[in-house]
């Protein structure tokens, strides 16, 4: 590990910066998934779960591509030290909250999905709240500039 005082950043640093990078990937490749879904995909899941996937508005799906490239970009950004991050997981979390505002509040995604469809955003939730205090206390310490 490093000296937390000469501003340089922990071990710690460079495994949560490594793993949201890898995090905010794979949410990039399940949004990919999602607007580039076949036919024959979508024909695996429920009537319901069809309908109300072909029912996502634009907006949400936009707050989807939002989230998760404002995050690999924050992940990055924190990688490289650069202040931008803590903007940039602010700018993702707005977007995973504008898409669970659709999903749960303004379509009812639960009696859909039921309680083992909502462990996945809430992780994602709690993950954007926690990145974006991890980023916001590395630039305090002086790890971003």
């Amino acid at each position: 590990m490093t000296d937390v005082l000469n501003g340089k950043p922990t071990t710690n640093f460079w495994i949560i910066g490594g793993a949201a990078l890898v995090w905010n990937l794979i949410g990039i490749m399940f949004y990919v998934g999602q607007v580039t879904i076949s036919p024959e995909a979508l024909a695996t899941m429920t009537e319901a779960q069809q309908e109300f996937f072909i029912a996502t508005p634009s907006w949400a799906t936009a707050a989807f591509a939002i989230a998760v490239n404002a995050g690999a970009l924050g992940s990055l950004f924190l990688l490289l030290r650069k202040s931008w991050a803590v903007l940039l997981f602010g700018l993702s979390l707005l977007a995973i909250v504008v898409q669970d505002v659709d999903a749960f509040v303004m379509r009812d995604a639960f009696s859909i999905v039921g309680v083992n469809g909502i462990i996945i955003p809430s992780m994602v939730f709690v993950i954007g709240i926690a990145l974006l205090f991890y980023s916001r206390a590395a630039k305090a310490r002086g790890w971003l500039n």
